[in-house]
């Protein structure tokens, strides 16, 4: 567990309040909480000192899938599993929610340290401590530990890029909403330009910080799905572009589309193949929105969510993500 943070280390977390993401997200949104998250207190040695909370469906079988929540800055886990839609998908589809929870002793903005290497490398810091949960729910609950996924908002998007390159053999698939590639940053100075305007560098390089992440790896990769706001002030758009590079990279593909087709709200969902036996990357651009998690309220098959300070009505994320990973077949 961390202890309480020196000045200079407090002073230096005040600085991430500033540049992540994300003092703007305390506003958060309207809370749904109807089904109270459930607290789960020992996972293991938590060297990150984060919260866990987990949702079940009742009857929920053994070996059923797992989807990791990674919120925003500001914003709590209880918010984000409310307002995301992800409870809808798992009720419908079987699967249970994992929801990391940032507190603001280890972040003064309850940002998740996607900018520290000692929280995002293998084994180590906040990464270890999500790790631990999921271990924690595949032991706990009999999840399919071949069929564990994460996703995140902003900071929590950045964390999720960091957590699919740190543990390729843990997580089928990721979705990064709003985040930056995997390695940007390596302190809170460079985390500034890494969210506005950007880090421009070649496929290769951005492919190496992710390799450097699990050296000698030689499994299967995960699927990454890629979502960003064509109005985005607060993380640049051009980080769409460079997590694309990345990822087609890491998987054995170019950086040219090899399908597009348009989706709710002007969305375009673009699919890049990769090598053989990898999954494709996907990428979507939905130009009107700013910073934040698509939703589309309502009760139909493909909307969820509810519209708030960064829960922008456009297109149900959750839905499309989930579809992505097989969940609603």
């Amino acid at each position: 567990m961390r202890a309480v943070p020196s000045p200079r280390r407090a002073a230096t977390l005040l600085t991430a309040l500033l540049l992540s993401l994300v003092s703007l997200l305390a506003s958060g949104g309207p809370v749904l909480a109807a089904v109270p998250l459930e607290r789960v207190t020992s996972f293991g040695s938590n060297p990150g000192n984060l919260l866990m909370y987990r949702y079940a469906p009742a009857g929920l079988p053994a070996g059923s899938p797992a989807v990791v929540l990674l919120h925003g800055c500001g914003q709590s886990a209880q918010e984000y599993a409310d307002n995301s839609g992800w409870r809808k998908f798992a009720d419908t589809h079987g699967f249970a929610l994992v929801v990391a929870e940032q507190q603001s002793v280890n972040n003064l903005s309850r940002c998740f340290n996607w900018f520290e290497p000692g929280d995002v490398a293998r084994d180590r810091g906040e990464g270890l401590s999500i790790r631990q949960m999921v271990a924690h729910t595949v032991g706990s609950l009999a999840a399919d530990p071949d069929r564990v996924y994460v996703t995140g908002l902003s900071a929590g998007g950045a964390m999720t890029a960091s957590l699919l390159a740190a543990y390729p053999d843990v997580f089928a698939g990721g979705a990064v909403i709003a985040g930056v590639p995997h390695g940007c940053a390596s302190g809170v100075l460079t985390a500034f330009s890494c969210m506005f305007p950007g880090h421009a560098e070649t496929a290769a390089t951005w492919g190496d910080r992710v390799r450097a992440a699990y050296p000698g790896y030689t499994g299967r990769r995960p699927a990454v799905s890629l979502w960003h706001g064509g109005a985005d002030y607060t993380v640049a758009t051009a980080n769409l572009t460079e997590s694309v590079e990345q990822w087609t990279n890491v998987l054995g593909g170019d950086q040219r589309a090899d399908a597009t087709s348009r989706l709710a709200a002007g969305t375009t969902r673009s699919v890049y193949q990769t090598g053989a036996g990898a999954p494709p990357v996907i990428s979507y651009l939905t130009p009107g929105n700013g910073h934040g998690t698509p939703v589309a309220p309502g009760d139909g098959p493909q909307q969820c969510g509810t519209a708030g300070a960064h829960f922008l009505p456009s297109l149900c994320s959750s839905h499309h993500i989930a579809a992505d990973w097989g969940l609603t077949d």
